[in-house]
């Protein structure tokens, strides 16, 4: 396939390849980019991973995903902090300059938002020189306001960079995804405001469509299937400066229970469909 340098599969969207399987299949497509996982990336083997995908020639756009910061309990926020900087250090294996953060829900029996945000921001302070120091920059993803409780506090690019700006653009910054953010009015001029200072990290693409399926999180739609008109959110984050790859990150069930590399052939096609190349 032609004209697809700056798209990136992300690993989730064909969770059902393996490894090698993945690498294979870009290679075969033209693909040259793709992101990862951590959890197949540990299955497969850290250093197995990064050899595998240099040999390929492939790039390591980005490594999902670190946070979960937003415990109370003292141990819990150490283990934290302590699997984070191991997913810094995967990062850096890797070759990846972007560590994807989701920053984590309430605790159990809390209802303080506020509280958790702050602890978000208390082990980036931690994190960031971290991170800094193996070449990985921390990019917090904001999600859907339906997944506020359970897993991400942060649900807009607002409240992501009232966050990241307390630290350098060289250490944090964050995710543009579509899917999180194509209802909030504020967003154009947040990704605005995010490029004038060098934080978006990422660029991330999946479809609204509906009804969203029980339990929300695998709702995730095929570009073009949904209400999301990809073409203008590309160029809110192009004219605020970004030039990196575009990552398709599908979390869907029905496209799970199909063959791996037909959906990956299928979602390059639909990227070059929807997006200007």
């Amino acid at each position: 396939m032609t004209g697809l340098e700056r798209f990136s599969i992300n690993q989730m969207t064909v969770k059902q390849l393996s490894m090698p399987e993945l690498v294979a299949a870009c290679r075969d497509l033209g693909i040259g980019n793709v992101g990862l996982w951590r959890d197949p990336v540990q299955t497969y083997g850290v250093e197995e991973t990064a050899k595998l995908v240099r040999d390929a020639g492939l790039t390591v756009t980005t490594l999902c995903r670190g946070g979960f910061f937003t415990a109370i309990d003292p141990d819990e926020r150490t283990a934290a902090l302590a699997d984070n900087r191991r997913a810094i250090d995967e990062a850096a294996t890797l070759g990846t300059e972007v560590l994807v953060l989701v920053s984590g829900g309430l605790p159990p029996g809390s209802k303080d938002l506020h509280g958790a945000r702050e602890r978000i921001a208390d082990a980036l302070a931690e994190l960031g020189p971290y991170a800094e120091d193996h070449g990985v920059k921390l990019a917090i993803e904001p999600l859907h306001p339906m997944y506020a409780s359970d897993r991400c506090v942060v649900s807009t690019l607002t409240q992501a960079l009232d966050i990241a700006e307390r630290f350098p653009a060289h250490q944090v910054g964050v995710t543009v995804d579509t899917y999180h953010i194509w209802w909030d009015d504020q967003a154009p001029a947040q990704i605005a405001r995010a490029g004038a200072s060098g934080r978006i990290h990422t660029f991330q693409l999946a479809d609204w469509t509906t009804p969203l399926p029980e339990g929300v999180l695998n709702g995730r739609g095929q570009i073009g299937d949904g209400a999301i008109d990809m073409r203008e959110w590309q160029t809110y984050v192009e004219t605020a400066g970004y030039t990196g790859a575009i990552e398709v990150e599908l979390f869907n069930d029905a496209l799970w229970a199909r063959d791996g590399r037909e959906v990956l052939a299928e979602t390059a096609q639909r990227f070059a469909e929807n997006l200007t190349l």
